[in-house]
């Protein structure tokens, strides 16, 4: 769920940051679509214009159309996939923090959305009102597990990240870190 947790002052202050896409999976896989896609581009435009413009093999041998054009196209589409790679970790969507104050009685959880007006999700709310921490256990072919804050007069706010599921032991010691702080019971194991 989170990249640190800090407890502060006296222990009335829980701060949790949230990692978003700025992980190395999405840096691995950016570079990786960035390199292929360039070199079906570069194949492509090496076979329509008969200059070698690639380092590892002869792309002037390619006759343009169909093999030049398929390459072009692929190219393209592989860039522009690479270019939302990019601007997805460069906007660090689904970055964020939780933050519980005990001081102020109220909690807020915050992450980055796409550019918009609505880039900035924030939910503010009093710790009175919430009920419960929940963890959700899914396994099988695409396994989730996640921790839930279940607050009276709403649906339940997700606090994990999204992405890798977390091992069971982390997320039953932060689910149980956050439930002590609040005062609040722990459900779902």
């Amino acid at each position: 769920m989170t990249a640190s947790t800090t407890i502060n002052k006296g222990d009335s202050l829980l701060h949790q940051n949230v990692l978003g896409s700025r992980r190395f999976s999405n840096y691995w896989w950016a570079t990786i679509v960035s390199l292929g896609a360039s070199g079906f581009l570069l194949a492509g435009i090496s076979s329509y214009l008969k200059v070698n413009l690639l380092i590892v093999t002869d792309a002037t041998q390619l006759i343009f159309v169909p093999q030049g054009l398929v390459m072009g196209l692929y190219g393209t589409a592989g860039v522009l996939l690479a270019l939302y790679l990019w601007l997805v970790i460069l906007w660090d969507v689904g970055g964020g923090y939780n933050e519980f104050n005990q001081e102020t009685g109220k909690f807020k959880i915050f992450r980055w959305g796409f550019p918009g007006k609505n880039r900035q999700i924030e939910i503010e709310n009093r710790i009175q009102d919430v009920q419960s921490v929940r963890i959700s256990i899914k396994e099988g072919l695409n396994p989730q597990r996640a921790l839930y804050l279940r607050v009276k007069g709403r649906r339940d706010i997700p606090l994990t990240r999204v992405g890798q599921p977390l091992s069971l032991a982390d997320l039953e010691t932060q689910g149980a870190e956050l439930a002590r702080f609040l005062g609040v019971p722990l459900e779902g194991l």
